[in-house]
């Protein structure tokens, strides 16, 4: 009974609040989740439908999700994800409306380790790291970079669809418009098949393919080829970061909005029909109790997956709503500052220790990536801590680092502090590609993670829902899920 009279007060006050509105724009939209998706559709949201509509946002956690820093002696570190690729135009563009600055790379140098040697190691002469690769591995490097920007330059299309409004209802629609079947085949093909197939060796993919895709989705080469691809062409374009912290984007963006945050956890989205209109009932709880709105739009920003215990139950759906992919890859990040045992990695002296970045290839070891990092404000005259020095070191593993596997990384260290992430999806647990509608204005962003997952690929998947809400809302079905869309945006020039 309290239930139903909590949903009466609420559909009445919503109600009044619509009629005063005069207009038919949404009164109303909910955000769940205030990472870079939530905070990226919130932002495209007010972009489309004006400032006049009331956006909140619901974070459980803290704003940023995935984008976070952890305190070390006072310096802030990135614990989430620590770079973007010079390519990542929605993140260009937010960091430059929001007057942030990107922060300089310092520059180091990364060796591939096979768990008994360094199998590549990279120089400071660039003329001679690709010497290095040729009389490794021959041709296979340049294959490897032609196939990865072929696959890159069709995902760029996505920019000019968005611009000229277009928005996919599912993922495949979407993958479907940038490189029509070739991109959808890639998402149930193997990065390892699809390099053999264009004539990378078996061994250039073990040594160097594999340790990239470790160091950024914790999986292997048997990965699907699309997800691969996204994440090589990471590895080897410029990378960029945020001073004073990626997650300020996200923080930037809720503030340019004016959203109201409201930190609680949804546990249910239920639909109601009025006047043959749908509205959704959100109920949420927190400390100071529970709580529960009606909205036009609902984005569902956070990932719906097999493993999440505080899911979000869908009630009032017929047919029901299977919102639950697969498992999602669990991730450690443990920020040590200590001295880095150089004679592990086969350095008696730690002052021949040249190298700030290890990748490991696919042995069974207990981390996927090493780095020697830099706090994410770096002065003029900044230097990375020498290798017999005392320094911040960054280690991606599987699980928890046991003492006994921090004594083999390191001499000795004076703090461990770490970060567990549900990171990536794990790749292979999801048979068919999910949709980003749910319902009619229920959405689920993350879906695009299935096929790619990356802080870009959620603010592509961010303007993508935003569009699909703002047409659907105006019944513009000519800008959704159009086929040959490269021939139409050329005549629309």
């Amino acid at each position: 009974m309290a239930r139903a009279a909590r949903l009466l007060a609420a559909l009445a006050a919503f109600l009044a609040a619509a009629a005063t509105g005069g207009d038919a724009r949404p009164s109303k939209i909910a955000v769940v989740g205030a990472g870079i998706g939530g905070s990226a559709v919130a932002h495209f949201l007010q972009q489309h439908f004006g400032p006049r509509v009331q956006i909140d946002v619901f974070e459980k956690g803290t704003v940023g999700g995935r984008l976070a820093t952890i305190s070390v002696n006072k310096q802030h570190y990135e614990s989430g994800a620590a770079s973007f690729h010079s390519l990542s135009l929605h993140m260009q563009d937010f960091v430059k409306q929001l007057g942030l600055r990107p922060r300089r790379e310092v520059v180091g140098r990364s060796a591939v380790f096979s768990g008994e040697h360094f199998v590549l190691e990279e120089t400071d002469w660039y003329l001679l790291n690709v010497f290095r690769l040729w009389w490794h591995y021959g041709i296979s490097f340049l294959r490897l970079q032609m196939w990865v920007e072929e696959v890159m330059e069709k995902f760029m299309r996505i920019y000019k669809y968005q611009a000229h409004g277009y928005a996919f209802s599912g993922v495949e629609e979407l993958l479907y418009s940038l490189g029509e079947s070739g991109f959808v085949n890639m998402t149930q093909r193997s990065v390892a098949e699809s390099l053999l197939q264009v004539g990378v060796t078996q061994r250039f993919i073990d040594d160097v393919v594999s340790a990239v895709l470790r160091a950024s989705y914790g999986q292997s080469a048997a990965m699907p080829a699309f997800a691969g691809a996204m994440s090589l062409a990471g590895a080897q374009g410029s990378l960029w970061s945020v001073e004073g912290g990626n997650k300020l984007v996200c923080s930037g963006l809720l503030k340019l909005t004016k959203a109201n945050v409201i930190h609680a956890t949804v546990t249910s989205v239920t639909l109601q029909n009025t006047e043959g209109k749908p509205l959704y009932y959100v109920e949420y709880e927190n400390e100071a109790g529970n709580g529960s709105d009606f909205y036009d739009i609902v984005v569902i920003a956070t990932p719906l997956h097999l493993d999440n215990s505080s899911s979000i139950a869908f009630e009032g759906f017929d047919p029901p709503i299977e919102a639950a992919q697969g498992s999602f890859q669990p991730t450690v990040v443990s920020l040590v500052h200590g001295y880095l045992n150089s004679s592990y990695f086969g350095f008696p002296d730690p002052k021949l220790f040249p190298f700030a970045s290890i990748l490991t290839t696919d042995f069974p070891n207990f981390f996927c990536s090493l780095d020697n990092i830099c706090p994410v404000n770096i002065s003029a005259n900044f230097r990375r801590k020498q290798p017999q020095e005392a320094a911040v070191w960054r280690v991606q593993s599987p699980k928890p680092l046991l003492r006994s596997q921090l004594k083999t990384l390191f001499r000795s260290y004076y703090s461990v502090q770490t970060a567990e992430w549900q990171a990536h999806p794990l790749y292979g647990s999801h048979a068919t590609l999910p949709r980003f509608a749910l319902h009619d204005q229920l959405f689920h962003l993350n879906a695009l993670e299935w096929a790619a997952s990356s802080v870009e690929v959620m603010a592509v998947a961010a303007k993508n829902v935003a569009l699909l809400a703002y047409n659907r809302w105006y019944q513009d079905l000519d800008k959704i899920d159009q086929k040959d869309l490269m021939h139409k945006v050329k005549t629309e020039l």
